[in-house]
């Protein structure tokens, strides 16, 4: 699946095209780095909208919003961050479409988030749906700043205003939630 195409790339890595896009702002630079992940990207999007062109589109839509959060977001693996970015707008949008069920089952725990192309997709299913029955597990209250924070990129004032709990509450929630998903998934992988 190839969007862009530009020579400027050529063996520089990910964070140095970052680097220079925000000093040159050239859209080819960012346009580099995103190519490099459009296949994980699409695969992503496949997973959730299960149709081929729907994930083509959202490929489309990701870069678009990407334009704007590179710029405001400190990014230290872009791989894994444009992997969160991809996951957490297919789920948007099939909350916006009541008509499809979301499955919050990716993974958003203490371990590698990217895909590693060599990891078996029975595996990486079972391990997702563990994710979305330690979530179900979660107390409450963790659980909804869980989903809050990561899911929908809430910050921990916004989380407060929205919830009612104190800040120290919605820190405490999330530490201890991410904690207990991490057990809990380990735990039910060693079964």
């Amino acid at each position: 699946m190839e969007l862009f195409k530009s020579s400027k790339s050529d063996g520089k890595s990910d964070e140095l095209l970052l680097s220079q896009y925000h000093e040159s702002k050239d859209l080819g630079l960012l346009g580099d780095v995103y190519q490099r992940h459009t296949e994980m990207i699409y695969y992503v999007c496949f997973r959730y909208f299960k149709d081929s062109e729907r994930s083509k589109d959202a490929v489309m839509q990701i870069f678009e919003e990407l334009i704007g959060k590179v710029d405001r977001q400190e990014i230290k693996n872009f791989q894994k961050w444009i992997y969160v970015v991809a996951k957490n707008h297919c789920l948007m949008a099939l909350r916006a479409d009541k008509s499809q069920k979301v499955d919050f089952s990716e993974s958003f725990v203490e371990f590698s988030v990217a895909p590693h192309p060599e990891e078996d997709y029975a595996t990486k299913e079972d391990r997702l749906q563990a994710m979305e029955r330690c979530i179900e597990k979660l107390p409450e209250k963790q659980k909804i700043a869980i989903q809050l924070f990561f899911l929908q990129e809430k910050c921990y004032k916004e989380i407060t205003t929205l919830t009612g709990y104190s800040m120290d509450g919605v820190k405490s929630y999330i530490q201890n939630g991410k904690r207990n998903l991490k057990q809990c998934i380990e735990k039910e992988q060693d079964v």
